[in-house]
């Protein structure tokens, strides 16, 4: 363990600290069945969007931006819709997983029953399985089953339901084991489930996903957070504009043999009303920042924004650095200011990338209290070496690192937000309050196009599998044009395609395409790709091309934090 020694820090100036935190699950449903293919979303509320929303209420003072992709909030409506309905009328729950927890009787079928003792083992081994005993023993058990399959017709029902229960139990968010007496109550039982027992966890769950949305709304009227919005279904606006804006970040990087993505910038223009729509339908107001999908911006990506209305925009830091370097721009490289490209109003903050990726992935092997006591150590260096009103942006993935810290992160951000709110020289703030209170803005003459991740695109093209679905997607993308400019869909039926194709058009089918990822992960989120390509074509009255019924990429990497979550700064 490195602890950083602070230096000490002006306490006639108070550094700026902006906290963002992005909320973001993609469309798992299939848009023509209803059905949640994964269910990722749900979990991700009870388990962290529940959690990350208690910390700011439990410290009134403390402050952050809290960006939410529109995508994902239509799907914790229709999920918190759909629990409603099955408490009060037993209407059917379209996610398998979540339906399996309150089906009245266990699948007999054997091979049925493995396959949901599988999906209950889709946790952290360390945080979420081995602190519970009575879970750590069936996940001991469905291992070992796993390994003679012949033994799966001696598995009876409750084996199958205690595993049920323990993967919800286990998913819960830290706040909620510790206040609601319900689920202390379960925990302490440790076997032997009841359909009662159950009945009740999707009662909890349901409370959850009827009021975090609401939570977080409350926040932003009190003026403590700032709720900003993603394009709807969470593209990458530098590739959909111009593929080869990958090169000037990988000059030599292989492309698809698809040269440009037809109505790229239209599209873009859709993504961005429909999330701005779908914002405004949930919060009721209009908002000032965008997090552009994975922080990938280019200039064409800026002027759109700006174009757009909105104030502020915000990448990683290596995305600035690679700028600065060109010869059109001073070589400067504090990346702890605003940013504004010639020709554009907008405000484009960056990304602290090395004390954000200490969050994601160093952090959680620390004790709270030193990891706390080294962040903000850094903090303090920097605010003592700041030029002028610096701004330190954490920009990180709010969901996918607390279960990787011990209690869900719990302590360690319980004590981060204290500590902060209380700190004499640091100032929590948002990217508006920024602008607001005038923090100066440097000109950027030239921008070097990039994301989050690395600075580059290589996340998402580059590689043969990521080549290989765009050439994919670019083919429904000339069926799409094609049947809407002959005019013989209807004005639902056009209605139905632009939505399903802006879900074809999403930035995490590409994001797991490659063999250094899990195979489970790659197989899941592939199959839903050539899934979502086939539901268009249909939808478009073609038959989908027989290659959709093939498997073109397959994992069997072991990527850091599962591959859910990569740092800014490749190592």
């Amino acid at each position: 363990m490195r602890i950083i020694k602070s230096l000490p820090m002006d306490m006639n100036k108070k550094l700026k600290l902006v906290l963002c935190w992005h909320m973001h699950q993609p469309e798992y449903r299939d848009l023509q069945t209803g059905e949640f293919k994964l269910p990722w979303t749900y979990l991700h509320v009870i388990k962290d969007y529940v959690d990350m929303v208690s910390y700011l209420e439990a410290i009134p003072n403390a402050r952050a931006v809290v960006n939410f992709a529109p995508i994902l909030l239509e799907q914790i409506e229709e999920y918190a819709k759909q629990v409603t309905g099955f408490l009060h009328d037993r209407i059917a729950i379209t996610d398998p997983l979540l339906a399996a927890l309150v089906n009245a009787s266990i699948p007999s079928d054997p091979e049925q029953r493995f396959k949901l003792i599988k999906d209950c083992m889709r946790a952290n081994r360390e945080r979420q399985v081995n602190r519970y005993p009575a879970f750590r023993k069936l996940v001991e058990m469905a291992d070992w089953l796993d390994q003679h399959y012949e033994a799966l017709s001696y598995i009876n029902s409750q084996f199958v339901t205690d595993i049920l229960v323990w993967y919800h139990l286990a998913w819960m968010g830290e706040t909620l084991k510790l206040t609601d007496i319900r689920l202390k109550h379960l925990i302490d039982k440790g076997s032997g489930y009841t359909l009662h027992d159950r009945i009740e966890i999707l009662e909890i769950i349901g409370e959850q996903l009827s009021n975090v949305l609401l939570r977080y709304k409350i926040l932003a009227r009190k003026g403590q957070i700032e709720l900003s919005v993603t394009p709807y279904a969470h593209p990458i606006m530098p590739l959909l504009l111009d593929l080869h804006s990958a090169h000037e970040a990988m000059p030599n990087a292989p492309l698809p043999e698809l040269d440009v993505y037809p109505g790229g910038e239209e599209r873009i223009n859709w993504h961005l009303e429909k999330g701005v729509q779908t914002f405004k339908r949930f919060f009721g107001f209009q908002p000032k920042g965008c997090w552009p999908s994975e922080g990938s911006i280019s200039e064409q990506t800026l002027k759109i924004l700006d174009d757009f209305g909105f104030d502020w925009t915000a990448s990683g830091g290596n995305v600035l650095r690679n700028s600065l370097h060109l010869p059109e721009n001073d070589n400067n490289t504090d990346v702890h200011h605003p940013y504004q490209l010639n020709g554009t109003d907008i405000a484009c903050f960056f990304r602290d990338d090395g004390l954000s990726d200490l969050i994601g992935f160093e952090y959680s092997k620390w004790h709270a209290d030193d990891a706390v006591a080294d962040l903000i150590r850094h903090i303090e260096n920097i605010g003592n070496n700041a030029n002028g009103d610096s701004v330190v942006s954490i920009i990180m993935d709010g969901e996918n690192a607390w279960e990787y810290f011990p209690a869900n992160g719990y302590y360690f951000l319980s004590t981060l937000y204290q500590q902060l709110a209380n700190h004499p020289s640091i100032e929590l703030t948002t990217f508006s309050d920024c602008l607001k209170k005038k923090v100066s803005i440097k000109p950027l003459s030239k921008l070097v196009a990039g994301s989050w991740v690395y600075g580059t695109f290589s996340t998402w093209i580059g590689d043969a599998d990521k080549n290989r679905g765009w050439d994919m997607l670019g083919d429904v993308k000339w069926a799409f044009d094609k049947a809407i400019s002959s005019g013989r869909l209807s004005e639902e039926q056009v209605k139905a395609a632009q939505l399903q194709l802006a879900v074809c058009e999403g930035s995490d089918w590409f994001w797991w395409f490659g063999d250094y990822n899990p195979g489970e992960a790659v197989s899941n989120f592939e199959k839903q790709f050539r899934l979502n390509l086939a539901n268009l074509y249909r939808l478009l009255g073609e038959e989908p091309p027989a290659y959709l019924a093939l498997c073109f990429t397959q994992g069997s990497g072991a990527p850091a934090m599962g591959g859910a979550m990569r740092p800014g700064v490749e190592v």
